[in-house]
């Protein structure tokens, strides 16, 4: 899953695809690059972020929505928590609804996706973007976020969307020290034995750059891949990522060694 952050001030790559042709041609690159799915997003939920109104997000998203599902023979998925926005996506041909507040703040995000019968990713996070980091503390950060997801897919099914429309994410970052996201993906297997396909996004994220003593988020490449080998090889359905190309090397890599992708005949010379 390829980024498109259509804001001014994503912890990452704010401000830089905000103009519709550099949106597309991104988009086209990424796709180029080996992404099957680009997830579009007009809010940055960075830590210590506030909220963007669905009136904002949809202004930033209208020069990009129809000419992405016309342009891009990918799956589309929009992020965001607000039923409004996910709506003008859905009607402009996007595919998912990606809500990391899982439905809680917008309950009207489960209606839309069972009416759509739209597929619909479940995140989880202590807080709110802007207290999340503040001070993230739980008793046991994998039985926690698992228990929870599992509630809010129960939710969603209740709210008459379909089990196999249901993807859950773990959360990376969002609410968690570094000892919660490395203690999350130890435990992937236990996460996606929950039985939903299982979504996961490290990308550039601080803890790596905590780790690797890598403070530039674009200078976290090395410490990304080594985040998507490992969830790949342990349990994820999909990797959310920044740097397509690369990342997608090492999924094929990863699932050759797993003896999940046939492999091109090659000789030494």
């Amino acid at each position: 899953m390829g980024i498109l952050n259509l804001t001014p001030d994503s912890f990452s790559d704010g401000g830089q695809f905000a103009d519709k042709d550099a949106a597309i041609a991104h988009v086209r690159e990424m796709v180029a690059h080996g992404a099957d799915w680009i997830d579009v997003g007009a809010e940055s939920t960075r830590p210590g972020s506030q909220r963007t109104s669905a009136q904002e997000q949809l202004r930033r998203l209208d020069p990009v929505l129809k000419d992405l599902r016309t342009a891009i023979p990918a799956v589309l998925s929009i992020d965001t928590t607000l039923s409004a926005v996910a709506q003008a996506a859905l009607e402009a041909g996007f595919d998912v609804i990606n809500d990391i507040s899982a439905g809680r703040e917008d309950p009207q995000v489960f209606r839309l996706a069972a009416q759509y019968k739209a597929p619909i990713i479940l995140m989880h996070m202590q807080g709110t973007p802007a207290t999340m980091q503040l001070a993230p503390h739980y008793q046991d950060v994998t039985r926690e976020v698992r228990q929870f997801l599992a509630e809010r897919a129960a939710t969603a099914q209740d709210a008459g969307i379909a089990r196999e429309n249901i993807l859950v994410d773990p959360g990376i970052g969002f609410g968690k020290t570094v000892e919660h996201n490395l203690q999350l993906l130890r435990d992937l297997p236990l996460i996606a034995a929950n039985g939903y396909p299982l979504v996961v996004g490290a990308s550039r994220k601080g803890f790596i750059g905590a780790i690797t003593g890598e403070p530039r988020e674009g200078g976290r490449a090395f410490g990304t891949a080594a985040t998507v080998a490992w969830s790949v090889a342990n349990g994820a359905a999909i990797v959310r990522v920044h740097d397509v190309g690369p990342m997608s090397q090492v999924v094929r890599m990863v699932q050759a060694i797993r003896g999940e992708v046939a492999q091109k005949a090659c000789r030494s010379s």
